[in-house]
């Protein structure tokens, strides 16, 4: 079921149309990557989502309980900003369970809930601290707890890995996982493309307002095509370059290179026509990654 539907939505400042009619859907328990380079519209499309800014024209549909409503009920969002805006002089526990209040949550549940999750995020011993005395990494924590500490159904993290490190990263992705395990739909805006690669079920790329590709993973990588073979060897690269299907070769290091392969060109065919006296010390086949297809759109402004 489509906990979120989002159609036609369009936005203008003046005579510059910043969200140009996209149109995206996301079921109960999904991750869904919305992605593109700054000003691409994703900020002012989420603006429209949480319905702090009001679409020009289209529509936003929100279905939780069995109730469908014009928009997300506030009550059912948790909102991790970029702009991080936690009081320095509060006090951890006092601070979470009074934003919690600010959802309707009661306050015992809250500090319940917030113990819980300092626990889990190694923060116990920081429950009377004040939010100046923590790293940058453990006040990302916070208010990440502060985010999803209601329950919501509906979860907006706005670049939730800044500032965390790899250990920090892997338990942040453990919990996205269980939100949306439980039901919630997660909505994922970041430029660290490893990680939405990891994490996101269905993938929303836009550029200058515009959707630009959509869909899983592997759907997004097959329509941006060639595979690339990586190719680690002390051989000439002569011998590859005249292999069919080649469409150019890039060096990478003194004996690592790059084929981008002819569209339509499967990898076997290729693996096929390589000599078998040719010493390969390392070969990978893929398809071009996240990253790649991000700097594409980002630099090229190519729609597919």
């Amino acid at each position: 079921m489509n906990l979120l539907e989002v159609r036609e939505i369009t936005k203008n400042y003046g005579d510059k149309t910043v969200v140009d009619q996209i149109s995206f859907e996301a079921q109960a328990g999904q991750i869904l990557g919305l992605l593109g380079p700054n000003g691409a519209g994703k900020t002012t499309a989420i603006r429209m989502i949480m319905d702090i800014t009001v679409p020009d024209s289209g529509e936003i549909w929100f279905t939780a309980d069995g109730n469908r409503t014009a928009g997300v009920p506030r009550h059912a969002i948790g909102y991790l900003p970029e702009e991080r805006g936690l009081y320095r002089d509060a006090k951890i526990v006092p601070l979470l369970v009074f934003l919690a209040g600010l959802k309707g949550v009661e306050p015992e549940t809250a500090r319940r809930r917030a113990l819980e999750w300092l626990e889990r995020f190694e923060l116990q011993n920081y429950a009377n601290a004040k939010v100046e005395q923590l790293s940058k990494g453990m006040a990302q924590k916070v208010q990440f707890i502060a985010a999803v500490l209601h329950e919501p159904k509906f979860i907006v993290l706005d670049e939730p890995f800044s500032g965390l490190d790899p250990v920090n990263q892997e338990l942040i992705k453990t919990e996205i996982r269980n939100l949306a395990a439980r039901g919630a739909v997660v909505l994922l805006s970041s430029h660290q493309m490893n990680i939405v690669e990891e994490l996101c079920d269905q993938i929303f790329l836009i550029h200058r307002g515009q959707k630009v590709v959509s869909g899983t993973l592997r759907q997004i990588k097959e329509s941006y095509g060639n595979f690339r073979v990586y190719i680690e060897t002390e051989a000439g690269i002569e011998q590859f370059t005249k292999l069919p299907g080649v469409a150019d070769v890039n060096r990478l290091s003194e004996s690592r290179w790059m084929l981008n392969l002819q569209d339509g060109t499967a990898p076997a065919k290729f693996m096929k026509a390589v000599p078998d006296s040719v010493q390969i010390d390392e070969l990978q086949i893929m398809r071009p990654s996240l990253h790649d297809i991000f700097v594409k759109v980002a630099t090229g402004g190519e729609n597919q």
